[in-house]
C-alpha cells in the first residue's frame, strides 16, 4: 500500500542512487477507469470529484506509488479555441486546429487555469488526491511541452512544416507556450502535485532528427523544466523515446526523470543513462501487459527491474499508456513482480 518515504525514494533515484524501496508506477488511466466501472472516460475527464474517486480507488487497489493525472491532452488547448472530440471511453483529442499564422498567435492570451475550461476540475482532483494520500504516493499533474503544444494548437503537419517555412513563428509560438504552461504548472503544484508529467511525443525520434530536436524543441522544454523546478516540482518527461542518442539529448534538459518507450532496449538505456539521468520504463503495455499471460508479465517485469534497479537512478514504469482492456490479473502480476524483484 501507499507508504511514507516514497517521495524520498523518488528523490534518491533522481540523485542517481538506489532507492531504499523501488517506486512502482504504471501509465494506467484508461485501465483504471474501466476497472472502476462506474463512469465512462468522458464522464471522468469533466469532473474533479470523479477523477479523484477513480484514482484514489485504483491506487488503493493496485498499489501504485503514484496518482497520475495526465487524463488527456486537451485541457490547455480548449480555452484557446482548439476544437476537441471525445465520447464514451474514447479519450478527448484535439482536431479543429487554429490557423498557423502570425495573426492567430497575436490574438492568443494565456488563460487563467483556475477558471478556464476543465482545468479547475483537474485542480480539484489534485487537491483531493493530495489531501487523501499526503506524501504517501507521488501526486502527478501534467502539461504538454512547448514544441508538442504547437502541434496541438496548429496541427502536427503545420507544426512540422513550419520548421522549414516559418521558423520564427514556430519559435515565437513556443515562447507563448512556455508562458502558458508555466501558469498551468504553477496551478497544479499549488493544488498539491509533487510532480509534472511533461509530454513531448511530437518531438519523438520518428518525427525529428536529433539535430532538429535540439533546435526546435529542446530550448523551450528546458525553460519549462526550469520553471517546474522553480515551483518546487519534479519534472518527469515522456517523449515515448526508444533511441539512446535521443534519450541522451533529453538529459540535456535538466529534467529529473525521463520515461523511455516500450521498444527501447532497456539494457542499452541502463548503460547509457547510468550516472547521467534518472529514468523510468519500459514494460510494453500492449504485447506484454495486455496480450501476455500473468507469467509472461511477471517474467518481463522482473527482467526489467533486475536490469535497471541495482545501479541506481531508476523507477519502474510502463513504457506507454496501458490499454483499458489489460486483464486485472496482469496488472496485479506486474506490480507484484516489480516489487518482488527489487527485494532480491
Amino acid at each position: 500500500m501507499a507508504y511514507n518515504g516514497v517521495i524520498e525514494d523518488v528523490k534518491q533515484a533522481i540523485r542517481l542512487q538506489k532507492p531504499r524501496r523501488l517506486p512502482v508506477f504504471a501509465c494506467s488511466e484508461e485501465f483504471d477507469v474501466k476497472w472502476h466501472g462506474k463512469y465512462t472516460y468522458e464522464d471522468v475527464c469533466q469532473s474533479g470529484d470523479k477523477m479523484a474517486e477513480v484514482w484514489t480507488a485504483a491506487v488503493e487497489e493496485f498499489d501504485y506509488d503514484w496518482a497520475w493525472l495526465q487524463v488527456d491532452d486537451c485541457f490547455e488547448f480548449e480555452p484557446l479555441g482548439v476544437g476537441t472530440f471525445g465520447e464514451g471511453n474514447i479519450l478527448r483529442a484535439t482536431r479543429d486546429y487554429l490557423p498557423a499564422t502570425r495573426a492567430t498567435l497575436e490574438t492568443l492570451k494565456v488563460p487563467n487555469p483556475k477558471k478556464a475550461g476543465r482545468m479547475p476540475e483537474k485542480l480539484k482532483a489534485l487537491r483531493k488526491l493530495r489531501d487523501h494520500f499526503g506524501d504517501t504516493v507521488v501526486v502527478v499533474g501534467s502539461c504538454a511541452a512547448p514544441y508538442s503544444s504547437v502541434g496541438l494548437l496548429y496541427g502536427l503537419d503545420e507544426a512540422m512544416v513550419m520548421a522549414m517555412t516559418d521558423p520564427e513563428l514556430l519559435s515565437d509560438t513556443c515562447d507563448f507556450f512556455v508562458q502558458l504552461q508555466s501558469r498551468y504548472v504553477e496551478a497544479q503544484i499549488e493544488a498539491g502535485a509533487h510532480a509534472i508529467w511533461l509530454g513531448d511525443c511530437n518531438a519523438f525520434s520518428g518525427m525529428l532528427s536529433v539535430e532538429q530536436y535540439r533546435q526546435f524543441a529542446l530550448p523551450w522544454c528546458k525553460a519549462l523544466v526550469a520553471h517546474i523546478h522553480t515551483c518546487g516540482g519534479i519534472a518527469h518527461l515522456h517523449n515515448s523515446e526508444i533511441h539512446v542518442p535521443y534519450l541522451l539529448a533529453e538529459c540535456e534538459l535538466g529534467v529529473d526523470i525521463v520515461n523511455c518507450g516500450p521498444a527501447a532496449d532497456i539494457a542499452a538505456v541502463r548503460q547509457a543513462l547510468t550516472g547521467r539521468n534518472c529514468f523510468t520504463g519500459n514494460l510494453d503495455p500492449i504485447e506484454v501487459l495486455m496480450r501476455g499471460t500473468p507469467k509472461q508479465v511477471t517474467q518481463e517485469a522482473a527482467r526489467i527491474v533486475k536490469t535497471c534497479y541495482a545501479a541506481g537512478g531508476y523507477i519502474f514504469n510502463t513504457g506507454e499508456m496501458n490499454p483499458r482492456d489489460v486483464p486485472v490479473e496482469n496488472m496485479k502480476a506486474m506490480i507484484t513482480a516489480a516489487r518482488a524483484a527489487s527485494r532480491k
